[in-house]
């Protein structure tokens, strides 16, 4: 929990010096209506997207397939319009970038890589030995 403030607190600092930055370059009016315009763009994609990701959920059920890759796509999507209703510019790169379907797919790639290390995967009912409390 410390980490995770000491980052957030660490990016506030960070995107309040380049907001400084970017009103000494192009104007205190200016730079807040980009701040604007880029919350109210990610506003909308966080809509979007969520509705997108729950006809995909529904039709892989009604197909009876397993969501994975949609339902990843679909929640990095959400989490990149989430990034963009963040004010500041810092955090508005990683949400522009998760938007783009193919660096969506590297970063679901690269999360399904970690997670896969870091937690058991069960199939079936298949239990490992040793790995729940009433063994």
């Amino acid at each position: 929990m410390r980490r995770f403030l000491g980052f957030a607190a660490g990016v506030a600092v960070a995107e309040l010096l380049v907001i400084i930055e970017v009103a000494g370059l192009i104007g205190v009016v200016n730079t807040l209506g980009l701040l604007i315009l880029a919350s109210v763009a990610g506003a909308l994609i966080v809509k979007a997207q969520g509705m997108a990701a729950l006809r995909r959920l529904v039709d892989d059920v009604d197909a009876r397939r397993v969501p994975g890759a949609s339902l990843a796509d679909s929640a990095l999507g959400v989490a990149g319009g989430v990034l963009l209703v963040i004010p500041g510019f810092l955090t508005d790169i990683p949400g522009l970038l998760l938007l783009i379907p193919g660096v969506r797919t590297v970063v679901r790639r690269h999360l399904r890589r970690r997670w896969t290390r870091r937690f058991v995967v069960v199939r079936g009912n298949e239990l490992p030995p040793g790995r729940w409390p009433d063994d």
